[in-house]
């Protein structure tokens, strides 16, 4: 049987609750403790795959093809394991579930009602890894704010469920803030105890505090916490800020977090802490001799997260080179013939990341020819592979118009097209082609180089549009090799240059694979290339 943690957040929203759930795992996991996480998001939409990404940020995608909070992507790449459908569920979900039986005749009779259907299927959910009985320890992150209108139902669920599960099996932390006024000098308690009275109120009391905050808490005040807050004082845990997120669970090693959760789930780990290979990659990461930077060409850059996955494998690429990564973010729509920012001729390296519709097409377009022309590092991520694959029918094989049918329908050359089982399709939730999918490499390749000589991987998707195979011999026949092939339908899933110093584009997103522990050989490669592209640059400047 399996125990479970709920972590709740209170006073504001972005307090970290997805790297605390992550930090801890990873603790417990060090201790041979087998663990996973799973999300609860309060919205009303299925999955966020249909969110914008200044809405919600990056969608993360599972190998079964979920589309999921970004979470996720912390929970994997913290904990080196794949998760699921399962790990992610939101409101949407919940009571589509619920109606769908109403109209098959599940609930004949009755009337369908908060308390107990959606409750119970919000409690189904929460139990239902337990089904696979390999976890010793199942987390569950609540999204969302206590006081939240949409969280109700999950913190109703939360209370069942405590009431039902002993108290060794179920253990609350709920992360909350402790502001600190400088004009005043200290720390202010108040809206913690607001929010810990919010969650009373539901019928929770929390077992563990987690505060966040800006400067170290002093004794007295995790004192009036415990004491008006009704916890123990050693379960007052201090989340001070930090430089990285990868020194959190280091740091909740030293406030003795695991420790206290071992104690109240009376668990027997089978090993004292172990996070050597954490530790390693941490020093790496804090410690590097080369410095490179690297372009991401986007659409949605005002927002950080909605390329999140991006970032951290980049900085999983750059501990694996001891090399420290300066992501310089460029909007694709200020790229054009007459503009091209200066950060882009300061560089060693260059992306050009996924995204949908025609909005800034060009300029990723521009992007990459600038990268190919000038023998800079290029990486084409899903879009910013299609891009390339326009960019060098336009610029070498000579088709002027070639495009994506997504842009221009219009186009005589569309060398990306809409995918044949795509044209079918109407509803866009959940409908793309998403999930883990086989790819051949060919032997000999920069992508066999990259993969270890693999002659098979398996990479995440997330698309509509393809490849064009009426164009693969003619674009071949100009330079640009098709070096990985689905061997089920013969769709082009790598190309790449190989008179270049580094050009390849994938059409499946490599970031969504990239761990601390495993980072992901495609962007390691492209720093080592990056790092490569600097120190000739340098050589040639001295002579």
């Amino acid at each position: 049987m399996s125990k479970f943690i709920f972590v709740t957040g209170g006073v504001t929203s972005s307090l970290g609750k997805g790297i605390i759930s992550s930090s801890l795992a990873k603790l417990l996991q060090g201790r041979g403790l087998s663990v996973t996480i799973q999300k609860f998001d309060p919205y009303i939409n299925v999955d966020p795959g249909t969110l914008n990404p200044y809405e919600h940020g990056e969608c993360f995608v599972t190998d079964d093809g979920a589309e999921t909070d970004l979470d996720l992507g912390h929970y994997e790449r913290f904990l080196n394991i794949s998760t699921s459908q399962a790990n992610n569920v939101t409101t949407g979900r919940i009571y589509q579930t619920v109606i769908n039986k109403e109209r098959d005749g599940a609930y004949l009779g009755k009337t369908v009602q908060i308390i107990p259907h959606i409750t119970d299927e919000i409690k189904r959910r929460i139990r239902l890894l337990e089904d696979e009985d390999k976890y010793d320890i199942i987390i569950t992150e609540l999204g969302g704010t206590v006081g939240d209108i949409e969280s109700l139902p999950y913190l109703e669920a939360l209370r069942q469920i405590k009431r039902e599960l002993k108290k060794k099996d179920c253990l609350v932390i709920h992360l909350t803030l402790i502001p600190y006024l400088n004009a005043a000098g200290e720390h202010k308690t108040k809206p913690t105890q607001h929010s810990v009275k919010e969650l009373q109120m539901a019928g929770i009391i929390p077992d563990v505090l987690v505060c966040r905050t800006e400067k170290p808490i002093a004794e007295e005040i995790k004192e009036k916490l415990a004491l008006f807050c009704n916890v123990e004082k050693q379960n007052v845990i201090e989340a001070i800020d930090t430089d990285t997120i990868y020194r959190v669970p280091l740091l909740m090693e030293g406030e003795q977090l695991d420790d206290i959760v071992i104690d109240h789930l009376e668990l027997d780990p089978s090993k004292s802490l172990s996070l050597t290979k954490w530790k390693e990659f941490l020093y790496r990461y804090m410690n590097p001799k080369f410095e490179v930077n690297i372009i991401l060409v986007g659409k949605y850059n005002e927002l950080a997260d909605a390329y999140k996955s991006i970032y951290e494998a980049l900085g999983h690429a750059g501990a694996e080179n001891y090399c420290k990564v300066n992501v310089v973010p460029i909007h694709s729509e200020n790229l054009d013939d007459t503009n091209l920012p200066l950060e882009i001729h300061k560089i060693h390296g260059l992306i050009v990341a996924p995204g949908f519709g025609d909005r800034g097409i060009e300029g990723k377009i521009k992007a990459v020819q600038y990268a190919r022309e000038n023998n800079i590092p290029f990486l084409g991520i899903c879009l910013g592979m299609q891009c390339a694959v326009v960019e060098f029918c336009r610029n070498i094989v000579g088709l002027n118009d070639a495009s994506s049918a997504e842009v221009n329908t219009e186009s005589t050359h569309p060398v990306i097209n809409l995918m044949i089982e795509q044209k079918r399709i109407s509803k866009k939730g959940g409908t793309m082609r998403l999930g883990a999918y086989p790819c051949d490499i060919y032997p000999g390749t920069l992508a066999s180089q990259i993969y270890g000589q693999k002659t098979q991987i398996s990479e995440r998707h997330r698309h509509r549009y393809e490849f064009n195979n009426a164009y693969k011999a003619q674009i071949e026949s100009n330079g640009l090799i098709p070096s990985g092939i689905n061997p089920q339908t013969n769709l082009v899933e790598i190309v790449e240059l190989s008179d270049h110093s580094f050009f390849i584009g994938v059409q499946f997103h490599p970031e969504y694979k990239s761990r601390v522990e495993e980072p992901h050989p495609l962007f390691v490669a492209l720093v080592d290339a990056a790092i490569k592209y600097k120190n000739a640059e340098n050589l040639a400047s001295s002579h």
